[in-house]
């Protein structure tokens, strides 16, 4: 006999069926609206009662050994119904599937509700709230986002729970290396024997991240939706593109409000002044030099410039006087046949969109980027309208990215020994040179 669990999922797939024979009939009456309200009604009251009874199953699965007996509701093999179908294959076979959801609500492929939906005014009904995209195709989504992204890639990354809508950490309050400010108040000593100890104690901030979010609407004619290959590489393709320079900038130049916070004039960024007569738009071989020594030396094995390309030419004219002669300060592997990608000063040269046009301050930045943290929830979501672009026949899919973002220290370091004024930091930017 079969479990009332197995009762509500075939009666569900019936329902589904026979709003798409509904579906199918050209010329529709008021019997069959009145039929179709009555379907999308009893599909809303069975979803509750067939997710609570999943909810019991599982929990009935991860019970441990020797412990209180709960009821089953695991269907037999005989049991299992035919008609629920597997996961989707691909991406392009979901937003397929909630494109003919969202223009019929009706017609809604079960794959689709064993995916959490994401639901608005009406539960199921695409076209009011819409579907998550399925777990794998949502995880290789966020891979790409980070794999076309110069700088998230390199980044700490902390995925966040379910639950949750930020992140709060409490944070070592440290903004000078001198002694008794070292982790915001630690100091040891040298001690005689039986001599007497003397206490410290570190201090802490509140670090906070609060999830913001990252919005696209991606529009879909009909004829890519009929081939569900094309629609999942043009979606994959330009979203995480697209995604993955606006992720990049935010970290960049973010100003914190509605967007994570970037580096670029942060109060942990140091800013380095240019040469006195230094002419407007160049880098100078000092500015280089002057950068490296304001790096703070744990970064520096990760560190890399930073550059926006019209940097290039100046880069390329530094040189280091030697006697009446000189010899150049950058050179690409190969010389100026090869590819003009090499190192300053041991450290890698990467141009970047997002830095600032030569002469403006985060024209040229050298960064450590693991010492910049973001969350983020795991899933994109994405929905679909088919009735924003009607009149184009185009459908609208939307996606979202919630994440955040912020420098780890909120200042710059004060050094153990050195010269008055010269802080350090993981990410130090050169001064505008107007």
């Amino acid at each position: 006999m079969a479990s009332r669990y197995q009762v509500l999922l075939q009666e569900r797939a019936d329902l589904v069926k026979e709003g798409e024979a509904l579906d199918a009939v050209a010329d529709w009456g008021d019997e069959q609206t009145t039929r179709a309200n009555e379907i999308a009604e009893r599909i809303k009251a069975l979803d509750p009662e067939i997710a609570s009874m999943e909810v019991i199953r599982e929990a009935q699965r991860n019970a441990p050994a020797g412990g209180a007996a709960m009821p089953t509701m695991e269907p037999t093999a005989a049991e299992k119904p035919e008609s629920l179908p597997t996961p989707f294959r691909t991406l392009g076979d979901q937003l397929a599937a909630v494109a003919r959801a969202a223009q019929n609500p009706h017609a809604t492929d079960p794959r689709l509700l064993t995916i959490q939906a994401a639901t608005g005014a009406s539960e199921g009904v695409a076209s009011d709230g819409g579907f998550l995209v399925q777990t794998d195709f949502s995880a290789d989504l966020l891979r790409l986002v980070h794999e076309t992204g110069q700088l998230s890639r390199r980044c700490d990354h902390k995925p966040i729970s379910a639950g949750a809508n930020g992140l709060k950490i409490n944070a070592v309050d440290e903004t000078s290396r001198v002694d008794g400010s070292r982790s915001g108040g630690v100091l040891a000593y040298w001690t005689a024997e039986a001599g007497s100890l003397t206490k410290s104690k570190p201090t802490y901030r509140q670090m906070e991240l609060t999830l913001q979010k990252l919005t696209g609407l991606y529009y879909a004619t009909d004829e890519l939706l009929m081939d569900v290959t094309a629609l999942g590489a043009f979606a994959q393709d330009a979203f995480a593109e697209e995604f993955g320079f606006k992720v990049d900038d935010a970290i960049f130049r973010g100003g914190g409000a509605g967007m994570p916070l970037g580096i670029l004039g942060h109060a942990g960024t140091v800013s380095v002044s240019k040469e006195t007569g230094q002419a407007a738009a160049t880098i100078v071989k000092e500015n280089i030099e002057s950068m490296y020594a304001r790096a703070w030396a744990r970064s520096l094995p990760n560190m890399e410039w930073f550059i926006n390309q019209d940097c290039w030419p100046q880069l390329f004219k530094l040189s280091q006087v030697v006697g009446l002669g000189g010899v150049p300060v950058f050179i690409p592997p190969g010389g100026l046949s090869a590819a003009p990608f090499g190192s300053l000063l041991g450290r890698p040269v990467t141009p970047i969109e997002q830095c600032e046009t030569v002469g403006t301050v985060g024209d040229i930045v050298l960064a450590d980027f693991s010492q910049y943290l973001i969350i983020e929830k795991g899933s994109i979501e994405a929905a679909s309208s088919i009735h924003v672009q009607f009149l184009t026949d185009e459908t609208v899919f939307r996606f979202i990215l919630r994440m955040d973002g912020q420098p780890k220290r909120n200042a710059a370091l004060t050094p153990f020994k050195g010269g008055s004024g010269k802080t350090q930091s993981s990410f130090v930017t050169l001064a505008t040179r107007a």
